[in-house]
């Protein structure tokens, strides 16, 4: 089946209805960046979003539907790519929009607790993969581009150059705990890049 169809929020209305989805993520969001996904109620939410509580329970029907229609909203969300000339200029501003974001205060704990709802519930991983799915096609064209230059070779995959940027920067967040700052951006950008041109990802 279908995610959209299976699971509530998918529909992107406008007036009223965008209204509520909007008042409603933005305080699903803050709980989950607060309490994490075990304890996101959707009670709470609604009594937070100021929304009927029939009414958030028959759009989004538990908390994983509420993750899932976040992180479609965050993706809908999320900056365009960069084209800045260069694939290491092109994959900076990737490892710093990264960086920006998981040390930000209210999102980098949301990301720790919608990577926790992705753990134990399938719906939601699915939802996670689609999310980084759609933020690894919109930066593909860095990677594309620099083929055409001959910065990579031919056959270089955009995807496995991305993921090569942002997971040491994931890395920190969930596993060591160090310092996520310019410095671990620069160097998770230039040892990609470096790895591209050495034909790594071919």
């Amino acid at each position: 089946m279908n995610l959209d169809e299976a699971t509530p929020g998918s529909i992107r209305p406008g007036g009223r209805t965008a209204r509520v989805r909007e008042a409603v993520l933005r305080v699903a969001g803050d709980l989950l960046a607060e309490h994490g996904f075990a304890h996101l109620d959707l009670t709470e939410v609604a009594a937070a979003a100021e929304v009927g509580k029939t009414t958030v329970y028959r759009r989004w029907r538990n908390p994983t539907g509420l993750v899932i229609d976040l992180l479609s909203d965050m993706a809908e969300q999320s900056l365009p790519h960069a084209d800045t000339g260069s694939l290491l200029g092109d994959l900076t501003a990737n490892a710093r929009l990264v960086a920006k974001t998981l040390t930000d205060p209210r999102q980098g704990r949301l990301f720790q607790a919608v990577i926790a709802a992705a753990t134990c519930d399938e719906a939601a991983a699915t939802a996670l993969r689609r999310f980084y799915d759609v933020r690894l096609t919109e930066w593909a064209p860095c990677v594309e581009r620099a083929i055409e230059r001959g910065e990579v070779p031919e056959g270089t995959d955009p995807r496995a150059v991305l993921s090569a940027v942002s997971a040491p920067l994931y890395y920190r967040l969930l596993a060591s705990g160090d310092s996520i700052d310019d410095a671990a951006a620069a160097t998770a950008a230039t040892a990609a890049m470096n790895a591209a041109t050495a034909g790594t990802f071919t």
